[in-house]
């Protein structure tokens, strides 16, 4: 893990990571502040990873609590930087409680952090 905390607005159409302005685990509950960690993965490429981020119990638009968010994504570089984050979205007030973020390979964490966002 190269940096965690808060960082700026993540533009994903772009190969720019977000800087770090922060390290930290503590969050303000506050629109639009991104927060998460970037890794380095160093002589992987062909293998991948799996991301999930476990929301504190936020519902969705019926009410429902929504599932963590997860997906794959593809090591493509023998020096491979990847940023796992989230924002915080309105409304704030049920955005607080404890953010898990995980990253696996092969079945392993290789990396975790746990925000806490505050208001």
């Amino acid at each position: 893990m190269i940096s965690y905390g808060i960082y700026t607005t993540w533009d994903s159409k772009s190969k720019e990571l977000p800087k770090i302005q922060e390290f930290t685990t503590l969050i303000p509950a506050q629109l639009d502040k991104e927060f998460g960690f970037i890794v380095k993965i160093k002589k992987a490429k062909g293998e991948q990873v799996r991301f999930c981020i476990y929301h504190p119990d936020i519902p969705d638009d019926d009410g429902e609590v929504m599932p963590p968010f997860e997906g794959i994504e593809h090591i493509d570089d023998n020096e491979w930087k990847f940023y796992l984050g989230d924002t915080i979205w309105a409304p704030v007030s049920n955005k607080t409680g404890n953010w898990r973020m995980t990253l696996e390979m092969q079945g392993k964490v290789v990396a975790e952090k746990i925000f806490t966002v505050f208001e």
